[in-house]
């Protein structure tokens, strides 16, 4: 029996509120259960130096956790003193957005997704990703609506989820209590149309089998069908 009592294939409750902010241009806060992260998308109107002139656009984030996102106080990080682990969690999140959307279509500009942890319980960076999407999308809907873009420049879905191996057995998006005694331990980030974007999966102690991993990506396939489908519901069809 997992800690929350739940299936072995259930994920947590996932809610994605959309536009939840008064001046990003497009914002989401996305809660996988206990694990709160406020997203926001900002935008330039211009790149970063080395694409000017290229008539390409640039998707980036940033991360980072609340002094109270634990149980315990965690000092602030300056940007200059980011730890490896934050620096690694955003680059991750401008890597998975730069894989559903069309840079040459978003033009010579810069869109920021900024992802806030304000509170931790497991799966931080999945929620980050899958939230800090549903932000772009409401950023880039910004600049249809005001003529700033002609084409649409989000190509699909993109949404993460965590899966690993807690007491024996594969089991869908981890919460701290499974995560912190995990004999493996998964990341899987994946596209709406089934595209594999990254994995980062890896033994805790003791390895894991073949077999186990194939499972683990099977519950990550379903975790990732009904994380889309919730993007969705949140963003509406408007494109």
């Amino acid at each position: 029996m997992r800690p929350s009592g739940r299936e072995r294939d259930q994920m947590r409750a996932v809610t994605l509120e959309p536009d939840c902010t008064k001046h990003a241009e497009g914002s989401c806060y996305a809660r996988f259960g206990d694990t709160h992260v406020l997203c926001t998308a900002s935008i330039e109107d211009r790149p970063p130096p080395w694409l000017r002139g290229s008539g390409k656009g640039w998707v980036t984030a940033e991360y980072g956790m609340l002094p109270r996102a634990t149980n315990t106080r965690m000092r602030r990080e300056a940007k200059n003193g980011q730890s490896g682990r934050t620096q690694e969690i955003q680059r991750l999140i401008g890597r998975s957005l730069r894989a559903a959307i069309d840079l040459h279509a978003l033009g010579e500009r810069q869109i920021t997704v900024d992802c806030d942890v304000i509170q931790a319980d497991g799966g931080t960076r999945t929620a980050a990703i899958t939230g800090g999407f549903v932000a772009l999308w409401r950023a880039c809907a910004a600049l249809k609506r005001a003529g700033d873009i002609k084409d649409w420049p989000i190509t699909d879905h993109v949404a993460a989820i965590s899966c690993g191996i807690y007491a024996g057995h594969p089991v869908l998006d981890l919460d701290y209590p499974e995560d912190s005694v995990a004999g493996a331990d998964g990341n899987f980030v994946m596209t709406g149309s089934g595209g594999l974007v990254e994995v980062q999966a890896s033994a805790e102690g003791e390895v894991f089998q073949r077999d186990q991993f194939d499972e683990l990506m099977r519950l990550a396939e379903k975790g990732i069908g009904e994380l889309v489908a919730i993007q969705k519901a949140a963003i509406g069809a408007e494109t």
